[in-house]
């Protein structure tokens, strides 16, 4: 490796930020550089495969950790009275001796806060080191590498069931139609099949596909979050430009389903994926109880300065009220004593001192002594174990234990995916008679559904056919107003006892053909094939 002087990597580092700070990428393949050094990798501004979502580091991992905890107000008024303890004025017990307790409340949460980061490295590293199959010039064939070692410009070969390790552009699959289906679950929890069609002129899709074959020039627009909307063009040799969009992107966390095999030109990588960009990585999560706290620490600490505040004039006061020095007021190593003022001002840090037990620091020690055993306790229940992928749960955010179970929202799906939809004839009305269904309203009474307005139509008594109709004669017939209010009253289960005549009898049949001007032969035979079946 050549030495390089600083101005050339700071001139380097500016260049790659312009490159990927561009509307437009310019991609190639990579395989033609295979082998060269990194200063002549077209592709070589932007990021590899390779991501990271810890939040700390070994340097800053103290620093960065204390501004954390420093959200909790307690940490904070704790500490403000350690620090005020080492001040000689208004010193109330030993400062070595009321540092313990905050020390121990900030290093449990550090070492908390410590291992949870260190599960994240782990689930990194496992992840950047998943086998996925790269296309190497020198091997002529998709060799195994991580994916961690995918780069932009090179062509991945993804079998199914397996997961996509980043953005690709989809060049051929196994399927003759150039169809690769995918499971984006991952994504957005949707477990129904995606089609991602491949890119159309641009590569034959056979068996034979050769990636040395791909000459064209990719251009596809930044890096952005929206998993819906993809545009790029591919330039071919010629100058000809095929567009493609979402439909020919694999994006990287989706699993191959139906398909055999799939092809594709990397185009984005790492966090410049559309998944990792809509991740916002690791965030210090507190739970609703220490929220209230934190507002119940406030009341406390106004109360306590309250408290302080009448001791400190109530002292000022006492001591201009005195008609002289008492003996037990000790002067200085001058033989001064202090005014009554400043006497006051010292006694208000002296009373804060001495009534910090108002806001309990036992309390955080039991707190965090608490969170650690549940977690203790959840991960190695034996209930929550499975012995078929040898697993068990898991506790990734530990400041949130106490939240579980404590339900605030419900959200509900579709009914289609909670019930059955399912069509069960129930009963019809011709010209006024009913006929219902003994089985299935048999089945269906049992579920005493409430009086609808169908039960009103059905349960109407069937009426004599009239010759004529007038409005006259409707308004000024007041029995059968009062019938048919009458009849809406009834309940369901009379309706049904009234009827007692099924669909599928021969009765209904005649009834019905007489009604719908059937043939007598058309009845004998749709009753013949009744019974057959």
């Amino acid at each position: 490796m050549t030495w390089r002087s600083p101005l050339a990597l700071v001139r380097e580092a500016l260049r790659g930020q312009r490159a990927r700070e561009k509307d437009l990428r310019n991609l190639v393949s990579n395989l033609p550089y295979e082998g060269l050094e990194k200063e002549k990798q077209p592709n070589r501004y932007f990021r590899g495969n390779a991501i990271k979502t810890t939040k700390y580091t070994l340097l800053f991992f103290i620093p960065m950790n204390l501004f954390e905890q420093f959200h909790r107000l307690a940490n904070i008024y704790f500490v403000g009275l350690a620090i005020l303890n080492f001040v000689p004025v208004v010193n109330a017990f030993q400062p070595e001796v009321a540092l313990i307790p905050i020390c121990v409340i900030l290093a449990l949460t550090a070492l908390k806060d410590a291992w949870e980061d260190f599960r994240r490295y782990q689930s990194d590293r496992k992840l950047n080191n998943t086998p996925c199959f790269i296309y190497s010039r020198k091997e002529k064939q998709f060799v195994e590498r991580r994916w961690k070692d995918v780069r932009v410009g090179d062509f991945v070969r993804v079998v199914c069931n397996e997961i996509v390790p980043a953005d690709l552009l989809l060049l051929h699959t196994s399927d003759p139609n150039g169809v690769c289906h995918i499971e984006t679950a991952n994504l957005d929890g949707e477990t129904n099949l995606k089609q991602r069609r491949v890119m159309s002129g641009l590569c034959i899709s056979d068996p034979e596909f050769e990636p040395e074959s791909f000459d064209s020039l990719v251009v596809c627009e930044k890096p952005n979050n929206n998993l819906n909307h993809f545009k790029c063009y591919a330039e071919k040799p010629d100058k000809e430009k095929v567009g493609a969009g979402i439909e020919s992107l694999l994006l990287r966390g989706c699993k191959v389903r139906n398909t055999d095999h799939a092809v594709g030109f990397v185009v984005y990588a790492g966090h410049e994926t559309k998944s990792m960009l809509n991740n916002n990585g690791p965030r210090y999560k507190r739970s609703k109880l220490e929220r209230k706290l934190n507002i119940d620490v406030i009341f406390c600490v106004i109360l306590l300065f309250t408290m302080c505040l009448v001791g400190a004039v109530g002292h000022f006061l006492w001591l201009q009220s005195l008609p002289g020095v008492p003996p037990y007021l000790v002067p200085d190593s001058n033989g001064h004593l202090d005014s009554p003022s400043l006497s006051g001002f010292y006694m208000f840090f002296t009373m804060i001192i001495l009534l910090q037990v108002l806001i309990p620091i036992s309390l955080y020690v039991s707190i965090e002594l608490v969170k650690i055993g549940q977690i203790f306790f959840i991960t190695h229940d034996i209930d929550l174990y499975d012995e078929e992928t040898d697993s068990r749960m898991q506790c990734k955010s530990l400041n949130i234990t106490e939240d579980l179970g404590q339900i605030e929202y419900i959200f509900s799906d579709k009914t289609g995916t909670l019930t059955e939809n399912k069509m069960v004839f129930r009963r019809c009305s011709i010209m006024g008679t009913e006929y219902p269904h003994k089985e299935n309203a048999i089945r269906l009474t049992v579920l005493e559904e409430p009086e609808s307005e169908e039960d009103v139509i059905f349960n109407q008594r069937p009426q004599t056919a009239k010759t004529g109709w007038s409005l006259d004669a409707e308004e000024t017939n007041p029995e059968n107003k009062q019938h048919h209010h009458a009849s809406r009253r009834k309940s369901k289960v009379a309706g049904n006892a009234q009827s007692d005549v099924a669909f599928s009898s021969p009765l209904s049949l005649l009834q019905m053909a007489e009604l719908l001007g059937v043939s007598d032969e058309h009845i004998h035979f749709g009753s013949a094939l009744r019974l057959c079946l």
